[in-house]
Order: C-alpha cells, then structure tokens, then sequence
C-alpha cells in the first residue's frame, strides 16, 4: 500500500537483478523514506508509465516526483540527491548535458541484463519493507 507522505515514487525492472540490487541499495539508505517502489510489470508501473506519457521501450529506472516523470541519468541523479548525505554530492554531474549522461546510462541499461542477470519473476518484498512498495 503507497504510504501518502511518500513523494518520490521509483519504478524500476522488476527482473533485473541490478534493479533489484539498486532498489535494496535505496531502501538501505533512505533514511527519510521518501521514495516508494512499484516495478513496471505491476499494474502500478503500468497505470504509472500511460499516466505520464512513457514509451514503453523505457524500461529501466523512472522517478516520478512532484508531479513530473524524470527518466534515464536524472531519475538517478534525482533518487541520489533524495538520499541525501554523501550520496547527494553526485547529483553535480547534472551539470553534465543530458545527451552524454543517457547516452552512458542506456548503454550500460541495454547490457544489464547480460552483466547481471535476471529473474523470471519480479521481486517479493520483504515483510519488513513490503509498505514501501506501491502495487
């Protein structure tokens, strides 16, 4: 169930193993826990990305924060600042333009799957984590 007070909402592969690895790495250090998870096989995902208008060929993290969708190298560079403390400083490569951050984050999205592998199934929250998660 999405907790109200969240405002950041992460979608993520929900079959990727470095999705999944990323997600746990955001529960772990979202001491504010302001971000929730629904992944873009769940219905949430799903209502989400045709909500925002979000091709169906963008299949890796998107944040939805504040009533915009941001996708690629900004949602991580957003989710990160989010974190806060040490983590936040990285989000000065925003100053990087956008074309050479996507251009690197696609190309490390479209051999994720070969590097880290994936389920056949999307990830079963914990019980202890299982209200962070939307869907």
């Amino acid at each position: 169930m999405y907790n109200k007070g969240m405002s950041s909402i992460v979608l993520f592969d929900g079959v990727c193993n470095f999705c999944n690895g990323a997600v746990n790495f955001i529960i772990r250090h979202d001491k504010k826990r302001r971000f929730s998870f629904a992944a873009l096989q769940s219905e949430t995902g799903q209502r989400l990305r045709a909500e925002y208008a979000i091709d169906d060929d963008i299949d890796s993290i998107i944040l939805i924060e504040d009533g915009r969708a941001y996708l690629h190298s900004t949602a991580g560079l957003r989710v990160a600042k989010g974190l806060g403390g040490i983590w936040a400083a990285s989000y000065g490569l925003i100053i990087v333009p956008a074309f050479i951050r996507d251009f690197a984050y696609r190309t490390f999205a479209k051999y994720r799957y070969r590097l880290f592998g994936k389920k056949d199934v999307c990830m079963i929250p914990t019980p202890d984590i299982r209200e962070r998660f939307i869907g």
